[in-house]
């Protein structure tokens, strides 16, 4: 029988859930090292996010793959930079290496504004707090690392390594800036979905440790790494995962619970948001022209199987605090669960960063009825009250001018999925606008919310539809915001859904922004730079608050 000290009690919103062995995450006090017998450690991943072992976040999902392999892993979350550093000590000299990531978003990203200021929260820290991770963590842990363990490697992961994997333009210091890897000093990056490269370089780093030869590593797929002429090397990636891949990593034995550490710290809000939200695939073939997804997860869409996915369905109703209510079954996008090509070979050729822009591709599968079939399986689960879809929907793929045009999904979903509001994104009402950003013609959300507003009528119901817009996009000027707020006030928007645009590594819109260039025309394309003219297009949006 295990002593009393081994369990904790998982409180969540003053809910009791159950008593749980410590033993059930992964390990990140070195009371909890000793506690599983071991007396040194394989990896240790540092992260800039709080550890919640959710598949949601990325940290949890590379520590249990690596402890499925056999691996003794330990989480540092959060560790102090400013002191003497003993949170980086504590665990020692790991035998094979560190990872190192910022945590699930870019840190400039979580810690700035798109007007430069500094934000006062941090969703992915306990009770919301900022102040637990520096600007670029990535950089600033690495060179702690080596500063304190010379001869151990580091390999980077996530998102901040994935998008500065090479040269880019930081918004924030507002120049050119080299990969990360020569910034860190680093001995290896992974870019992209992590799990099939930190499998093979754990596999093999045993003897580059041994020989000192971390060389014998450069011919892993998905990595990047400085060759010996000092130019950043960026190998191929690995095939998109299969189902039964990432089946697998979604069927490891998470708590889905943050680390009782945080207990009386308070709640972690990136964790409230989708404790009761499954994850069902991966990738975006949007190919927007301001988003990075594609460039981290990937074009192609890695899909679950309904079977895994009714699994985690019977995880989340066993959860102490399930009220019935699964908050989101979704994706990147909601609707593209098993939207893959009809032949493969045809898409293996084709170098078109979206597969529904201008129009959708006729190798492109978007049928609905798959999804629309897991929907009602998961609806009909007896302690669920209702499946609600929280990602954003791609209204494209499924309206009237699309190639398989799909009311019966629409028409579900917005009857049973919708707690009120449904989350599209058009982005922008001018045209000329929306085709620098590779979004669909205005008239085709016109249309979506012409066929929205009349279900509703007809049912009987109440709901809005909640349209994202951007202001200060590359080829947006103060004429086109102004524009857009007579539109949408002609359709009897009073906004609030509205972001400025925040230029991040490697999107073609920050290319736009940092060149003033179209990438693909070589046109000057115009850019709102100054505070000002930022400020003055985002007010477009509030004309009915003067």
């Amino acid at each position: 029988m295990l002593r009393i000290s081994f369990f904790f009690v998982s409180l969540q919103k003053n809910c009791v859930c159950f008593m749980r062995p410590i033993t059930d995450w992964l390990p990140i006090t070195k009371d909890e090292i000793l506690k599983r017998g071991w007396s040194e450690v394989d990896i240790v991943i540092v992260s800039g996010d709080a550890y919640v072992d959710h598949p949601s976040f990325g940290t949890a999902v590379i520590g249990r793959v690596l402890e499925r392999e056999g691996y003794k892993v330990a989480i540092l979350p959060q560790p102090n930079w400013k002191d003497d550093l003993r949170d980086f000590k504590k665990f020692g000299k790991p035998r094979l290496f560190f990872g190192v990531t910022a945590g699930c978003m870019d840190s400039m990203v979580n810690h700035y504004t798109a007007a430069k200021r500094l934000r006062n929260n941090d969703a992915y820290t306990p009770n919301n707090q900022a102040g637990f991770r520096p600007d670029y963590p990535t950089i600033v842990y690495t060179q702690i690392l080596k500063q304190l363990f010379p001869e151990t490697p580091v390999v980077l992961g996530g998102i901040e390594a994935s998008l500065r994997r090479i040269e880019h333009y930081d918004y924030w210091q507002n120049k050119t800036m080299p990969s990360i890897l020569t910034q860190s000093g680093a001995d290896l990056l992974v870019y992209g979905m992590g799990e099939k490269p930190i499998v093979e370089i754990a596999k093999r780093m045993r003897v580059a440790v041994e020989t000192r030869c971390i060389a014998s590593l450069h011919d892993v797929p998905q990595i990047a790494y400085i060759d010996d002429q000092k130019n950043v090397v960026i190998n191929p990636p690995y095939s998109p995962m299969t189902t039964a891949e990432i089946d697998a990593v979604y069927d490891l034995p998470y708590t889905r619970l943050p680390h009782p550490k945080y207990n009386k710290r308070g709640v972690i809000p990136a964790y409230e948001m989708i404790r009761h939200s499954i994850n069902i695939h991966r990738g975006c073939f949007g190919g927007c022209a301001f988003c990075s997804i594609a460039e981290h997860q990937g074009k192609h869409i890695q899909s679950r199987s309904k079977k895994s996915i009714l699994k985690e369905v019977e995880n989340v109703v066993q959860m102490c605090d399930f009220k019935g209510f699964i908050s989101d079954l979704g994706g990147p996008s909601a609707n593209m669960w098993q939207m893959n090509a009809k032949t493969q070979a045809i898409c293996e050729e084709c170098k078109k960063h979206s597969c529904i822009y201008p129009t959708i591709c006729n190798n492109l599968n978007v049928d609905h009825k798959p999804l629309l079939d897991l929907y009602q399986t998961v609806a009909k689960h007896p302690n669920v009250k209702k499946v609600f879809i929280g990602s954003g929907i791609r209204y494209d793929l499924f309206d009237k001018q699309s190639v398989n045009p799909d009311y019966e999904y629409a028409e579900y979903v917005i009857t049973n999925c919708v707690s009120g509001r449904l989350k599209v994104a058009p982005e922008h009402t001018e045209n000329h606008v929306l085709q620098v950003m590779r979004k669909p013609n205005f008239e085709r959300f016109v249309d979506f919310k012409t066929y929205f507003d009349n279900l509703n009528r007809r049912l009987g119901l109440r709901q809005q539809i909640i349209p994202y817009f951007i202001s200060s996009h590359p080829g947006c000027t103060e004429k086109d915001m102004k524009a857009l707020a007579e539109k949408t006030k002609k359709l009897g928007y009073r906004l609030e859904q509205v972001q400025d645009f925040m230029p991040t590594p490697m999107t073609a819109s920050t290319e736009m922004y940092s060149s003033g260039i179209h990438p693909y025309t070589k046109e000057k394309i115009y850019c709102a730079r100054t505070p000002e003219e930022k400020r003055r297009q985002n007010q477009a949006f509030f004309w009915w608050k003067t």
